[in-house]
């Protein structure tokens, strides 16, 4: 992939290719512009396991020093668990050292605001402004503080989303959990955190110092072998995380991936008996969510895709949940932010409640079928490749929030950019797989015409 098409700069950080875009001065430099925008004070440097993350982090070490700032290293640690701390213990900001769901030799920096939020559109504009500029407010030697460590973020994350379920309940059903952490950021975190609650765990791929032992983006194409560990030993439910651990994915009792989409779906049903309000989604969410508002009378908001984006709107109707279809729930009673340990406890606290195996609760929601393509795209052709999508459905109903999506009675097509790669990203769902590998087509023609 040429250079300037693996840098990615925008609302989901800075991101790129080791040894190719990004490299230890730009994170410097980054790090030196982050330290300025949030002023002369503790900073919270995360981790995931990539083997680059060392480099990354002193990097940024250095970056954060040469402006006055003090550098807290927590480790290996959960994005989500990252930004809790940075809100709790008033730290001035945060950088999570991960490239979510991209291959191993991708990086990238996370910043994360004191209020423990990722930097919002324009906050992330005004530092990257100030990356270009190229003067940052830099300190003597003798200004210089020395970078200190905090070994307490797993465990104020573990107590604060165990907090908001019923633990109790939970416990007393001693579920059978196989949970495939993918050797990510979570691979410690997670079976603690399920054994707190009282589950049996079965560990896959929770080895930090082994690189990631398949595809990280938890999706049905990557799990087999948690799924297929899930019907063999007669477990439960089966959970696959992300390298850093903001998203789930579920299997069923039977070995069933339930797909990214579904991990949302649940939360929501099971969070809207409890407490009544409005849900903000990401226009790429599927249309289950809807379903269940309607169900029980609450509106529901769509954003554009992205974590920033949904949270935002969250703060501002007051939503009481919400989320991204990739498996992302947002709580924000816990957390402003995509977290799987919070999935986690709600999927398995509805269980606990319904005396039900995973497969029936699914069973209670609507079904559709949701599918994806991608298309590498330079970032000159994306206007002209959304105006052609925009074109061949002028007379249906359009929705221009983040792309371009295409809206029927029971089905929905969306061609947007992606926030952390260079392609396009295609989405269908429908009521049947044939209707949704339709749609797909009928766009991939349109984009790449023969």
């Amino acid at each position: 992939m040429p250079r300037q098409n693996s840098l990615k700069i925008g609302v989901s950080g800075v991101r790129g290719i080791i040894g190719d875009s990004l490299t230890p001065q730009l994170v410097a430099s980054f790090s030196a512009a982050f330290g300025n925008y949030c002023g002369a004070g503790p900073i919270l440097i995360g981790s995931d396991t990539r083997p680059s993350a060392e480099m990354i982090k002193q990097a940024a070490i250095a970056g954060l020093l040469s402006v006055g700032c003090t550098p807290i290293d927590v480790g290996v640690v959960p994005i989500p668990a990252l930004m809790l701390h940075v809100r709790e213990a008033g730290a001035f900001g945060g950088i999570g050292i991960t490239a979510s769901h991209n291959p191993i030799e991708w990086n990238a920096l996370k910043f994360i605001g004191a209020d423990g939020i990722t930097l919002r559109p324009n906050q992330a504009a005004e530092l990257t402004d100030l990356y270009h500029q190229g003067v940052y407010s830099r300190v003597s030697a003798q200004e210089m503080t020395d970078p200190r460590t905090d070994g307490s973020t797993l465990e104020r994350h573990r107590k604060a989303v165990i907090s908001i379920v019923d633990e109790a309940r939970i416990r007393d059903c001693r579920f059978k959990v196989v949970v495939d952490c993918c050797n990510g950021a979570a691979s410690i975190a997670t079976p603690a955190f399920l054994r707190a609650l009282g589950c049996e765990v079965l560990e896959m791929n929770t080895d930090q110092s082994k690189p990631f032992a398949r595809d990280p983006e938890p999706l049905p194409e990557n799990i087999g072998a948690l799924c297929d560990l899930v019907k063999k030993s007669g477990a439960d439910i089966g959970f696959a995380q992300d390298a850093d651990a903001d998203r789930l994915a579920i299997v069923n009792e039977n070995g069933e991936p339930l797909g990214e989409d579904a991990t949302v779906a649940l939360a929501v049903y099971h969070w809207l008996r409890h407490e009544s309000g409005p849900v903000v989604v990401n226009s790429a969410t599927t249309r289950m969510v809807d379903d269940i508002a309607q169900q029980y009378g609450c509106p529901v908001y769509r954003t554009a895709v992205g974590e920033v984006h949904v949270v935002e709107r969250m703060l501002e109707c007051r939503a009481v949940i919400g989320g991204e279809g990739n498996g992302g729930v947002i709580l924000p009673v816990v957390n402003p932010c995509r977290d799987s340990f919070v999935a986690m406890a709600l999927v398995l606290e509805a269980l606990a409640q319904d005396r039900v195996p995973i497969s029936e609760l699914r069973s209670r929601l609507s079904r559709y079928v949701m599918m994806r393509d991608r298309l590498l795209c330079e970032p000159r052709d994306i206007a002209p490749l959304l105006r052609l999508i925009r074109n061949a459905y002028q007379r249906e109903e359009l929705d221009l929030t983040d792309g371009v999506k295409v809206l029927w009675a029971n089905k929905w097509l969306q061609v947007r950019p992606s926030n952390t790669e260079p392609i396009l990203r295609l989405t269908a769902e429908a009521p049947s797989e044939a209707e949704a590998r339709s749609l797909l087509s009928d766009a991939l023609e349109i984009l790449s015409p023969s």
